[in-house]
């Protein structure tokens, strides 16, 4: 899952950005911690978080597709 949001948060805001995933357990849920520069969170949340509402949508997805819970964390 990690690579999957890092692919997608890389197509965002470019390859060379500062992109940073903590991957942690919490009550049985894989909890991905995602940290960009102050610069690029604009782009990462979007417009009344539409941006950060859909990264959620797709990663989840395929986190279903394996049976695995996942919850993405903007910080």
């Amino acid at each position: 899952m990690k690579e999957i949001l890092r692919d997608i948060v890389a197509g965002i805001i470019g390859e060379d950005a500062n992109i940073e995933i903590n991957e942690k357990e919490k009550d049985g849920m894989t909890v991905l911690e995602l940290t960009v520069d102050k610069e690029h969170m604009g782009k990462v949340i979007g417009r009344k978080g539409r941006i950060a509402k859909a990264i959620r949508t797709v990663v989840k997805a395929c986190a279903n597709r394996e049976n695995k819970k996942v919850s993405v964390e903007i910080i």
